[in-house]
């Protein structure tokens, strides 16, 4: 059995240690928020925050979580950021098929949590990996440049 805390709530479950976090969260938990993409920590559809920092929920494994690790996921994504970003998101109408979307969110958010004021290559570097189907790239960084300055205001 194995105790972690998501969106501020300890669970168990009794998987097997190295079962990636992204099963435990949709298959264990029904928490079906976070996506499966690639598999391979590539597209970063999977992305959730341990302990604040974004992480590819595919190749984390459950078992390699400590006892006080606190996963968010984009069901319990709350503050500040998130609020700017979701705002932002649907302002500039970013979502085209959505799939990719939650992991966008996700790591938009860990960066304007830390960063209220990112260049583009602080943009880029935050999103790298983060893959959109429908290239909605441009409005990906409108969206976060405008959730900065919200932040900002």
């Amino acid at each position: 059995m194995i105790t972690i805390t998501v969106n501020g709530e300890k669970r168990q479950v009794d998987v097997p240690d190295d079962m990636p976090l992204l099963w435990v969260l949709r298959d264990e938990l029904n928490m079906t928020g976070t996506k499966f993409g690639c598999g391979i920590a590539q597209c970063g559809a999977c992305t959730v925050h341990v302990d604040g920092a974004p992480a590819r929920a595919c190749q984390t494994p459950v078992g390699s979580l400590g006892a006080d690790a606190k996963i968010t996921t984009i069901e319990g994504v709350q503050g500040k950021a998130a609020k700017a970003v979701q705002a932002a998101w649907q302002k500039l109408d970013v979502v085209q098929c959505g799939y990719c979307q939650s992991g966008q969110i996700m790591s938009a958010v860990a960066l304007l949590t830390d960063n209220q004021n990112p260049s583009d290559d602080d943009i880029d570097a935050a999103m790298d990996g983060n893959v959109c189907r429908c290239a909605t790239y441009i409005r990906i960084r409108a969206a976060i440049k405008d959730a900065a300055q919200t932040m900002r205001a």
